[in-house]
């Protein structure tokens, strides 16, 4: 027997109708990954659902039909909308949904793969890079150095990550970078202090830079390791408050 999920349905407000299947989107999103609707329950009756949204069956249906695409979702015809076991069947594609809507839990096992993976990466890099991946690594280096605001410099430091995974000669991990580069976007607004003195954030990445294009495998693992350590303490720790560290 089917238990319908309950309690809770209704969300607070009516959702602007002038976005309403992307604002939609983005509330059953968040119903499904905050928990209102947990792994394995059905959605109640599309009726039900789309007047306790304050919509038209017709955008729930589109709604539905995105997040189906997105594996958070699978309908069954005559039966209804269950919602997937996303941990044990989705994949890398939902790490920016979960990040932004269930938030630090996620970001610090996606700090512990990049630490983890990082490291790897850089090594293989540093033995495969060619002349392209040197020069373009050291022209983002300038890039980030002169970097005009934190946000281009946050920009520019992912692109050195996806230059770094494309030197391994080893397109999977580039799709993993990716994987994690995309999650982090999803909430770079909340890191981009660390990115607030270009030039600083230049330097603390030059090591790894150097050591990639010296071609020194080892040197790169270390470099890379201590990079992603240093840098995840700076984004966690949260912006300095003025006149901390003051005496």
């Amino acid at each position: 027997m089917i238990q319908w999920t309950t309690g809770g349905t209704v969300p607070p407000s009516p959702i602007p109708r002038d976005t309403v299947v992307d604002a939609l989107v983005d509330r059953l999103r968040d119903d499904v990954l905050s928990g209102r609707y947990p792994p394995g329950s059905y959605l109640p009756p599309e009726r039900e659902l789309a007047a306790g949204y304050a919509v038209t069956r017709t955008s729930l249906k589109h709604a539905i039909v995105r997040l189906a695409q997105a594996g958070l979702l699978e309908t069954r015809h005559g039966v209804g909308t269950r919602v997937r076991d996303y941990e044990r069947l989705g994949g890398p594609e939902l790490l920016p949904m979960l990040v932004s809507t269930v938030g630090p839990a996620w970001m610090r096992e996606v700090f512990e793969v990049r630490r983890e993976i990082g490291a790897h990466i850089a090594g293989k890099a540093a033995a495969h890079a060619t002349a392209e991946h040197r020069d373009r690594l050291r022209r983002l280096a300038t890039v980030l150095r002169d970097a005009e605001d934190a946000s281009t410099a946050q920009l520019a430091e992912c692109e050195i990550h996806r230059v770094i995974a494309a030197a391994t000669g080893n397109r999977v991990y580039g799709f993993m970078i990716n994987a994690l580069l995309n999650a982090y976007l999803a909430v770079r607004d909340g890191f981009a202090h660390a990115f607030t003195d270009p030039a600083v954030a230049a330097a603390r990445i030059a090591p790894l830079i150097e050591a990639v294009c010296a071609g020194d495998p080892g040197r790169a693992r270390e470099a890379a390791a201590a990079y992603f350590t240093e840098t995840e303490a700076i984004m966690i720790a949260g912006p300095r408050r003025p006149g901390a560290g003051r005496g």
